[in-house]
């Protein structure tokens, strides 16, 4: 006879692990191409827009996206979208996502090379080094950040670009 405290307990830990499992996917990834950068801009026009593109083969890349995830529940209201840049599967760059606290966040997927129409797309002087974070104000300047982004900076460019703003109705 089954011990009845062994069977809850294998029981839940069997809940607990299909928990985790569905807890562990982020949606899906939007295919990236070479019209998306300006579909993504147009989209957020008016606002503070902060763009970071990653890849699952960058180191930085993947030890940045936790803090991109303490960013986006500290600041729910700034627009952030996410770019994977690289070949990954979808499954692979999903889950990571999830597990840094970005499954709600915009997400976009290169599905295919990223070569240099691809990168024009989204900046014509971009060479494809990652991570880069560009901010976008209202105005649509922008500004990009090479490497690894301080994120305390990037609070401070959407504090700024908000207070800049003239309030609505007025």
């Amino acid at each position: 006879m089954r011990h009845p405290l062994k069977f809850v307990s294998s029981s839940a830990l069997a809940l607990a692990a299909v928990c985790f499992h569905l807890q562990a996917q982020a949606t899906p990834p939007k295919p990236f191409t070479t019209h998306s950068f300006a579909d993504i801009r147009a989209r957020h026009a008016g606002v503070p827009l902060v763009v970071h593109i990653w890849a699952m083969s960058c180191g930085p890349c993947l030890a940045e996206l936790p803090k991109w995830g303490a960013f986006a529940k500290k600041r729910p209201g700034v627009a952030l979208v996410l770019v994977r840049f690289d070949q990954a599967p979808a499954e692979a760059s999903e889950a990571r996502l999830a597990r840094s606290g970005l499954e709600a966040v915009e997400s976009w997927g290169v599905s295919g090379e990223a070569d240099e129409y691809l990168r024009a797309s989204v900046d014509r002087k971009w060479i494809g080094d990652v991570p880069r974070t560009m901010l976008i104000a209202p105005d649509g300047d922008v500004t990009s950040i090479r490497g690894t982004a301080d994120l305390s900076r990037v609070e401070q460019w959407v504090d700024e670009v908000k207070a800049a703003r003239p309030a609505r109705g007025h």
